[in-house]
């Protein structure tokens, strides 16, 4: 069970520690390219050739499940990614933190996003023609389409927030078990799963940005 820390405003609730590891997680991949940026040069040192090959593989999955036009949303898909590679892992690397994304309204509010993108840079790219696929093949179909729509951000959101949460839990029960050999072992493993999770957020958000694109059509 995680406690988080509340504050209430106006009838609202606002779980300050989600929001706290947030806000470090953003600070953390702004200093991590602010290294990487500091001094480019050809012939790139370590740093700068992680950071830049993280990018260049989220820029191929953009190519292949967009094409071209890609590039349109190419930026905002490579924040994406990085975003959640540091915030899945924060929980992991960083005592006494959780990660943002062990948190369902947290990454239920990033699945909304990427839908809310989608429907936002369809209209953008298509104009008004583009809402016409709701009602596509027949106006009946509008209510299983906009069920699709909701089963999409569900599926995002949960399967993000439960790896990452279990992965917290284990490592805390392998760490109270055997404290110094098992719980290596774990965070390599727990490293691994969250970039393969941001990894997979970060196709399946490709794959629906994608739809944007293509409905016009």
């Amino acid at each position: 069970m995680v406690h988080h820390s509340v504050l209430q405003i106006a009838g609202l609730t606002f779980h300050m520690d989600v929001i706290y590891t947030h806000w470090i997680s953003a600070i953390i991949l702004f200093i991590m390219i602010k290294l990487a940026a500091r001094n480019v040069t050809m012939i790139p040192g370590t740093w700068q050739n992680v950071v830049e090959s993280m990018i260049e593989f989220v820029l191929v999955q953009v190519d292949r499940g967009i094409g071209p036009k890609g590039k349109l949303v190419a930026p905002y898909i490579v924040t994406i990614f990085l975003y959640l590679f540091v915030g899945n892992n924060l929980g992991v690397v960083v005592p006494g933190l959780t990660s943002p994304t062990n948190d369902i309204n947290a990454t239920l509010g990033m699945a909304i996003m990427v839908l809310m993108s989608v429907h936002v840079i369809g209209v953008a790219h298509n104009g008004p023609k583009y809402l016409k696929h709701f009602i596509q093949p027949s106006p009946v179909f509008l209510p299983m389409n906009l069920l699709e729509d909701v089963s999409r951000s569900a599926t995002l959101a949960f399967r993000l927030f439960g790896n990452i949460l279990a992965g917290e839990i284990l490592l805390h029960v392998l760490y109270h078990l055997s404290p110094f050999v098992v719980p290596v072992i774990w965070v390599l493993f727990s490293l691994f799963v969250g970039g393969l999770q941001a990894t997979i957020f970060t196709i399946l958000s490709t794959s629906y940005l994608s739809n944007a694109f293509k409905h016009g059509h």
